[in-house]
């Protein structure tokens, strides 16, 4: 019986996001700059992105990305690109980013 090989076909990219939102009293507040944020990287990179952490934090957000494809390169370069954008939006202080990939 030959041996089989396979090839990873599926690239997938996570990060995790952590942000500080300045001048935030409220979790209304925060929820609505949060939502701003989603909206924009989703239809600007097509990525799956929601809050993960901090909910009841009203000065603190994690938002957590994920991306798929078949060439690591690109969704590197797309990911850098998508936590460009989040810094340069300006709705809130960028204080950690994480990017993992994993080979499927």
């Amino acid at each position: 019986m030959p041996l089989i090989y396979y090839v990873s076909l599926m690239v997938i990219g996570i990060a995790r996001i952590q942000f500080r939102i300045h001048d935030c009293h409220s979790l209304k507040g925060k929820r609505k700059i949060v939502k701003s944020m989603i909206t924009r990287l989703q239809n600007a990179y097509n990525a799956s992105v929601a809050e993960v952490a901090f909910n009841d934090v009203h000065q603190k957000a994690e938002i957590g990305v994920a991306m798929v494809g078949n060439d690591q390169k690109r969704i590197n370069s797309q990911m850098d690109k998508l936590l460009d954008l989040a810094e340069d939006m300006g709705l809130a202080e960028m204080l950690n980013a994480d990017i993992e990939f994993i080979h499927v």
